[in-house]
């Protein structure tokens, strides 16, 4: 069987259904114009109902990726400096043998756990993360890797607490008379939920919105909490003590679907409206009136997002903020409850890998540097990364270059395009894109899984990650006679292993669903994936793990010398770091007013943004929209879009998060200085 069939075209030109994985919850479905085998224009498809024909900027954009100049074409392996992106052409049976060869070298000497695979599958779907992959390392006993840039911290909440229940979708918005939007800004990621939003707010719906920054949603809300950075906790410990002191804590509620209440109840009683306004940098009468909305709000409806986790508080935080619909009572009602990831929603474990994990070294992959740097039981000899671009977005980025320089490390990199890591790879192999391939896209926003398929042929000698893994398999004498070799194979093992008849409606190209439907509701259709099915307001092995325990609170690490939280919002320009090789206006740090008058410093300086970790060097723009102590840089950027080639990271330390694991990249504080002066 042909690991990759031609692409249907009937005719100079034609339209190619397909779905876009790319890290977003919407999941997107496309409408792919194809002329002459070649990527014309993209736009928006309508087999998912809740994208339905709109698509956003970025993705419009993809094929300035596809054929960009960046675009990896064919193997190569290093012939300069590490970093200095100099590399020779290879055919790929050199390429492979030489990294099945270095594989096997690494084991021999020190042992399969010198070996660190290195990935994150945000922008990934079922079939290009964690499967002939995920295969290979636990076959071959490489470390293992902690997945925890991102949504570890709201992750472990969602699953101590709720055993991460089907949460609440776009669709029911409109039905909620309160909707809080914490920690997200669905102008720049998952675009799709604020027609939902805006027709809630025609219908009546109050619209609350907890962000440092006065974003569009932010500006169009009832209330408006610019909270300091860190202290979401105590805004929503706060609203706890509210509800539990004027009489609004659901008590049948919790007493027929919780446990643990009153441990809440007790961290909550020492954040009074005023302590908390005081430690947020809020008005306390503003934050009032956002607990007596909830308390008399329903249906209210919680919308966490992933930037209030960035920081040392961030798990407890998220847990903080998901417990309020129970102690609320606000379940059991359309439109009310809370939104979070809805991936787990399928119940799809990846039985078909077929190879439990080995017990081995467990890497938390926000200690990259260290990893590199410092573990010597064994070392990491050999390092292997894939959809991801570490030299760029991992904390602490002056160590992870260090690392990333050693000669006696020897680095594969499997990417689309030239990233910053890459330049560092000894042997770099091109990967296709999602239009290029098959995969399956998996909404965590709405509940849509839809089959995305190949709409031209791989550029250049790009392959797929099946058909890489696959091969390195099968040349490492690690893959049986009746496995997947390939990407098309694996395609059609996942059809006939997925639950219920995902798979058949997949084949069939109609719309699927979980048995609850698309759009539960919860305590109705949809209750905890806990052991009794109530939710555990204070669970003890996340207590047990917690340095600090639960509903606990952090102060600033701000000093004196480096006074201001540095944040990386995502932005409209990329999702993650993907697309960040594209031109682009400079990228400039955003500051208050008042903070750039105390420091001297215009619209259009040249800065030095810095802390003892390193600095970063670039434009600043002043603008009122971000609270005062606090400045910004996207999230997502690349060395090349500063004027001293780092970034963000560079000034973020590898400390974790009190929960999960987490990456703290908004408790970088820092100075701002002219750059003329410095």
């Amino acid at each position: 069987m042909s690991s990759r069939p031609e692409p249907v075209l009937g005719g100079p030109a034609s339209v190619v259904e397909t779905a876009c994985p790319l890290d977003c919850p919407d999941a997107c479905s496309l409408a792919v114009t194809v002329q002459h085998g070649k990527l014309v224009k993209i736009d928006g498809g309508r087999a998912n109902p809740v994208t339905d024909g709109y698509i956003c900027a970025k993705v419009r954009k993809f094929g300035d990726r596809v054929y960009g100049p960046d675009r990896l074409l064919y193997p190569a392996v290093r012939i300069g400096r590490k970093g200095d992106g100099r590399f020779k052409r290879v055919p790929w049976d050199e390429a492979l043998e030489l990294v099945a060869e270095r594989f096997q070298r690494a084991k021999a000497e020190a042992g399969g756990e010198s070996i660190l695979p290195y990935s994150y599958g945000g922008s990934n779907g079922l079939l290009t993360q964690d499967n002939l992959d995920a295969q290979l390392w636990r076959r071959f006993g490489t470390s293992r890797l902690a997945r925890t840039v991102c949504a570890a911290p709201t992750g472990a909440a969602n699953q101590a607490l709720y055993g991460k229940m089907p949460s609440v979708v776009y669709q029911d918005y409109p039905e909620a008379q309160l909707i809080i939007l914490w920690g997200v800004n669905p102008g720049a990621s998952g675009i799709h939920l604020v027609p939902y939003v805006r027709e809630a707010q025609a219908r009546g719906a109050k619209l609350v919105v907890v962000d440092p920054r006065s974003t569009q949603v932010a500006r169009s809300a009832d209330v408006h909490l610019a909270v300091n950075v860190g202290t979401d906790v105590v805004v929503a410990l706060a609203i706890h003590r509210y509800l539990f002191a004027n009489g609004h804590a659901d008590e049948a509620f919790l007493r027929d679907h919780a446990h643990n209440a009153d441990k809440l109840r007790e961290r909550a009683e020492r954040w009074t409206i005023e302590e908390a306004a005081r430690v947020a940098g809020i008005d306390a009468s503003a934050l009032e009136r956002v607990a007596r909305l909830y308390a008399e709000s329903s249906p209210a409806l919680i919308r966490c997002g992933w930037g209030l986790e960035r920081n040392r508080n961030g798990g407890n935080a998220a847990l903080s903020i998901l417990a309020l619909p129970a102690v609320g009572g606000k379940f059991g009602v359309r439109g009310g409850g809370y939104s979070m990831s809805n991936s787990a929603s399928w119940n799809i474990e990846r039985s078909w890998i077929g190879t439990p994990e080995p017990d081995t070294r467990l890497v938390n992959m926000n200690h990259l540097g260290r990893a590199l740097t410092e573990y010597d039981d064994p070392p990491i000899n050999v390092l292997f990364v894939y959809n991801c671009n570490p030299a760029a977005t991992v904390p602490d980025q002056h160590r992870v270059l260090k690392g990333l320089e050693r000669e006696d490390l020897f680095t594969v990199v499997f990417e689309q395009v030239m990233t910053d890591t890459a330049m560092y790879a000894d042997v770099v192999l091109p990967a296709t894109t999602f239009l290029e391939g098959y995969d399956f896209a998996k909404a965590y926003g709405p509940i849509n899984l839809e089959l995305g398929r190949p709409v031209i042929d791989a550029v250049g000698e790009a392959r797929s990650n099946a058909d890489v893994f696959g091969e390195l398999c099968s040349r490492l004498d690690l893959r049986k006679d009746d496995e997947p070799t390939g990407e098309l194979d694996l395609m059609v093992h996942v059809l006939d292993h997925l639950p219920g008849t995902i798979g058949s409606d997949l084949r069939a190209g109609t719309q699927t669903a979980p048995p609850f439907g698309v759009a539960p509701v919860q305590f109705v259709d949809v209750f905890p994936n806990t052991p009794d099915r109530k939710v555990d307001l204070f669970p003890a092995d996340l207590e047990a793990g917690a340095p600090i325990g639960l509903y606990r609170f952090q102060p600033d690490p701000a000093t004196e010398r480096y006074p201001l939280a540095l944040i990386s919002p995502a932005s409209e320009r990329t999702i993650s770091s993907t697309l960040a090789e594209l031109p682009r206006p400079d990228v400039k740090l955003t500051m208050h007013p008042a903070d750039a008058t105390t420091r001297g410093l215009a619209d259009g300086d040249l800065v030095r943004v810095f802390n003892d970790l390193g600095e970063v060097h670039c434009p600043l723009t002043v603008v009122p929209s971000i609270r005062q102590g606090i400045v910004s840089l996207p999230k997502g950027i690349w060395r090349r879009s500063t004027r001293n080639n780092t970034t963000g990271t560079a000034l973020v330390s590898d400390a974790l998060t009190d929960i999960g694991g987490g990456a703290c990249f908004n408790d970088a504080r820092v100075q701002v200085t002219s750059l003329a002066t410095a």
